[in-house]
């Protein structure tokens, strides 16, 4: 891997109408429901509407727009050729998955430093606005773990299309799906064992699993009912803080290794 690589990857995929589109929608939704929550809500401290509304608009549109963007570009390579071009030259394939990692990880933190650009900039009309410190963090976390997941997706499209529906489909269960899942399994099992399953399911859900972090790390566990009161205890010790941060990169982890082992056996089956 080198720098080279990463800023021509970050070049093309800046030349994308996907990422000017995705950018300029973010933005749009982002500030505009940022504004009226500001304007419309008092200015209060704790677990808010206008908190609930901004920690929601991350976890439903960012993981959608890295899924589906991020998935479309590794599959854009295999569909053009450019893959198999890559693999007549001494180019390792873990080297290609990392590059193309780091490179969406940097266009879409452009893209989020110009989204919250825009929406101070707006906000500044209306007496300022005010950007929980949590929004940096958890920004930060999905893109670590979504755009790696992203990578995994389309290593395994065989299309463009083929990966934009795939991850649509993949975002569809973790943020849309997830929850009316748990629900049927509770209507047939006991309240212990759901509530099991509910915290099995907050580990094996980075969507969840990001949502839980914030709400250890913000002091917000009161919002989540005693059911949680001990595993909580866990996360907000010091050990459980490692333990979170090995959960987080396990997840982008495996789904980068993941990614360069299918390509390699597809690039033997070529």
């Amino acid at each position: 891997m080198s720098i080279q690589m990463i800023l021509l990857e970050c070049k093309q995929l800046l030349r994308s109408r996907w990422i000017q589109i995705v950018a300029t929608l973010f933005a749009i939704v982002f500030t505009a429901i940022l504004m009226i929550q500001q304007l419309a809500l008092p200015d209060t401290d704790g677990f808010t509407r206008q908190t609930a509304s901004l920690l929601n608009i991350l976890l439903f549109l960012l993981p959608l727009f890295m899924l589906t963007i991020g998935s479309m570009n590794i599959a854009s390579d295999k569909e053009s050729g450019w893959l198999g071009l890559l693999r007549t030259y001494p180019l390792k394939m873990w080297n290609y998955v990392f590059t193309k990692y780091i490179a969406l990880c940097l266009v879409f933190a452009g893209i989020i430093i110009f989204v919250f650009a825009v929406a101070f900039l707006v906000g500044s009309f209306f007496g300022g606005l005010k950007l929980p410190l949590f929004a940096v963090g958890i920004t930060l976390l999905i893109l670590v773990i979504f755009n790696g997941v992203s990578v995994l997706v389309g290593s395994i499209a065989k299309s463009r299309l083929h990966a934009l529906a795939v991850g649509l489909g993949v975002w569809s269960v973790v943020s849309l799906l997830w929850s009316y899942i748990i629900m049927a399994i509770g209507t047939m099992t006991s309240e212990n064992f759901l509530q099991n399953i509910v915290i099995l399911s907050i580990h094996i859900n980075p969507l969840e699993w990001i949502r839980y972090g914030y709400f250890v790390f913000s002091g917000q566990t009161a919002v989540l009912g005693p059911a949680f009161y001990d595993i909580s205890k866990f996360y907000s010790s010091p050990l459980g803080l490692l333990f979170f941060i090995l959960i987080s990169g396990l997840w982008t982890v495996v789904s980068l290794i993941s990614a360069t082992v299918i390509l390699k056996i597809r690039g033997k089956q070529v």
